[in-house]
């Protein structure tokens, strides 16, 4: 299964018509760990992220905002109060508590 970052670069990839190959390239890394990443098999590291937007001609705050929800989803997937920790976290960042 990707993930919503992965499956979004992929989809922006597609969409210009740019072969794995080519963005690897671009980002120098090789083209089967840039494929793991689409995949969901790796996790990007964050300026990974920042560097494809600007390849992909996306909203850097949009993939950003993908990738950081990535890592979250990965962190507390297999927990029973993910949900409830979530709404907690989600108050505190908006300074309610």
């Amino acid at each position: 299964m990707g993930t919503q970052f992965g499956l979004r670069i992929k989809e922006l990839r597609e969409r210009q018509g740019l072969l794995q190959r080519q963005v690897a390239a671009l980002l120098e890394i090789d083209t089967p760990l840039y494929s793991k990443i689409e995949r969901g098999e790796r996790i990007a590291k964050k300026e990974v992220a920042g560097r494809l937007a600007s390849i992909l001609m996306a909203d850097e705050k949009q993939l950003l905002t993908l990738w950081l929800a990535d890592q979250v989803y990965d962190v507390v997937k297999d927990e029973l109060q993910a949900g409830d920790a979530l709404k907690t976290v989600s108050k505190k960042l908006k300074g309610k508590i």
